[in-house]
């Protein structure tokens, strides 16, 4: 399918507020939610661009027999995986219109949730960004939708479990995770949101600029979040947009692969936005530290799967 055309997508009968709104979602291995992402998404905005990242399932043929007609949908399809980062800078080259949202294909929109948000993206003109409620299968909230910066401080207190006494003593032992916080009765300004629900003001992402592509996979959200706020763009969590998120549906398959660039990214973040703030042999520190939490990850997700082929061969 090639990209639909701007008069194209106004004919689709949608109102003007969600016709200002191009979807962008990167694909790898999906299966079946991804039709279902999909089609929550044609159901709520003007347009929506699949950028597959070299698949090896059947999810973008899924998606091709399901949507066969429809020329609000793009499928772009790279015959190597380049990461979500650069997938989402290449759906931005197709995007036509005003508000862009980026939306990770196990996340299924709620109705009327698209439209709530851009209602609150509007209501500021400072607003750069908002991200909705993501929730897990069972309804509760999902950590990372709302969350502040895990600077090098925050990391070390939830790694060793010190940020618990942040309910005692919230000044020093500030976790960055605000899910386990109420949820707000109305939008509220935060520090990040995470990129599998990220609705952004074009007029701001040409101001910031595209996704760092030197991330792979993880923590490009965090630092785009951080750029937004450094250019004076303020953050928005909408409380009552509520998404759901299969987290780690696509990456369940190769999860070393995964901790490798999550911690891989931890390092990029940390460096290139904290090296001047923190002395030389701190950083040193703190970078030991996230490539040990990574050997301990490694060596686990190793055993189990050694004790789940001694387990088969048992059988």
């Amino acid at each position: 399918m090639s990209a639909a055309r701007p008069e194209a997508i106004q004919d689709h009968p949608l109102d003007s507020v969600l016709q200002a709104v191009s979807v962008i979602i990167v694909n790898h291995n999906a299966g079946e939610l991804l039709a279902e992402c999909v089609g929550t998404a044609l159901a709520q905005a003007g347009q929506v661009i699949v950028v597959d990242n070299d698949s090896s399932d059947s999810s973008m043929d899924r998606l091709a027999s399901r949507f066969a007609e429809e020329p609000r949908l793009t499928m772009l399809c790279e015959d190597k995986n380049l990461g979500f980062a650069a997938g989402c800078n290449l759906g931005l080259g197709l995007a036509t219109q005003s508000h862009v949202l980026f939306l990770n294909p196990d996340c299924i929109l709620a109705a009327g949730s698209l439209r709530r948000m851009v209602e609150v993206l509007e209501s500021d003109p400072r607003a750069g960004m908002v991200g909705g409620l993501l929730t897990n299968l069972d309804g509760s909230e999902q950590g990372g939708g709302r969350r502040a910066m895990p600077t090098p401080w925050r990391s070390f207190l939830r790694a060793f479990g010190l940020s618990r006494l942040g309910r005692r003593w919230p000044g020093l032992f500030h976790d960055f995770h605000l899910h386990n916080q109420p949820l707000p009765d109305a939008p509220i300004a935060v520090e990040a949101i995470s990129g599998a629900l990220m609705l952004v003001r074009r007029a701001a992402l040409v101001d910031v600029g595209p996704w760092d592509e030197a991330y792979f996979l993880h923590c490009e959200d965090l630092d785009w979040c951080m750029r937004f706020r450094q250019h004076g763009w303020k953050i928005l969590f909408v409380p009552d947009a509520p998404v759901v998120h299969h987290h780690g549906h696509c990456s369940r398959a190769r999860p070393i692969f995964v901790e490798w660039h999550k911690h891989r990214g931890m390092v990029r973040f940390y460096q290139k936005f904290y090296r001047h703030q923190y002395p030389g042999l701190l950083m040193w520190l703190v970078k030991a530290g996230v490539w040990f939490r990574f050997g301990l990850i490694s060596a686990y997700h190793s055993l189990r799967l050694v004790l789940k082929r001694l387990g088969g061969r048992g059988g």
